[in-house]
């Protein structure tokens, strides 16, 4: 059973980010629900018979070292809400490794810990540098929309990995989480992940001339019959789709 609750996820993400959606009226403001009441909510919820019809994740990853070593990654999450109770998964990993020949310089005395990032709640975007020349960049975006629903597209793979020579990347779906990561040993992590109450993107560089990005993507789609509604009930909703979520329901 895979649990990817969205009620912090959006709800700390949402004031964070570039909001793109079709014409709406204003909202008039979020009611807050004391914790007790948000502890009992179950599986689907609508706001004045609207409803989110489908969220997806889209999540892409890219590195070029010094030595042209090369590492890409990409995964995709979707979740279709739109025949009631747990929604169905769809989940595609892509992970590419390139190694050059040339190893890459030795960077001694230079460190850079990324751990206190598992600790940090809502919208997470983290450059961390000990190097010079390098070049980062975390973008993320969230589309609230009306209209169709993307195919789903999934070949039953939970996890994607390569590994070559001290370098590695992997996609996974793991428990209540979904992450993608690259990796050079003794040169630094770019990451990003979805997880109860934290989504987030983190580049770490210990070596020079180095260029890293990650770009983020959340996209929630509305039931044509609710779009007139505002736009923060549309929110409302997607951040109430908690509980009850697993693979192949």
């Amino acid at each position: 059973m895979i649990r990817l609750p969205l009620l912090m996820t959006l709800l700390l993400v949402l004031p964070a980010l570039p909001v793109q959606a079709a014409d709406a009226a204003p909202g008039r403001g979020l009611k807050e629900i004391p914790d007790p009441e948000l502890n009992l909510m179950r599986g689907r919820y609508t706001v004045g018979g609207n409803s989110v019809a489908w969220f997806g994740v889209t999540m892409v990853s890219q590195w070029q070292a010094s030595n042209g070593t090369a590492l890409q990654g990409t995964l995709t999450l979707g979740m279709d809400f739109r025949g009631g109770g747990a929604p169905k998964l769809s989940f595609q990993p892509r992970v590419h490794v390139t190694a050059a020949d040339a190893p890459l310089p030795v960077t001694p005395g230079r460190s850079i810990d990324s751990s206190g990032l598992a600790n940090v709640s809502g919208l997470v975007q983290s450059v961390q540098v000990a190097g010079d020349g390098n070049a980062a960049r975390n973008t993320t975006t969230l589309l609230v929309r009306d209209g169709d629903v993307p195919a789903m597209q999934s070949d039953g793979v939970h996890s994607a990995s390569t590994q070559q020579a001290g370098v590695s990347a992997s996609a996974v779906l793991d428990g209540n989480q979904a992450r993608l990561q690259l990796q050079v040993d003794g040169q630094g992590l770019v990451q990003q992940w979805i997880r109860n109450g934290s989504v987030g993107q983190g580049i770490a560089l210990a070596g020079d001339g180095q260029a890293a990005s990650n770009q983020l993507r959340l996209e929630l789609v509305r039931n044509t019959a609710g779009g007139n509604l505002p736009l923060s009930q549309n929110v409302a909703q997607a951040i109430a789709l908690n509980r009850g979520m697993g693979p192949g329901q």
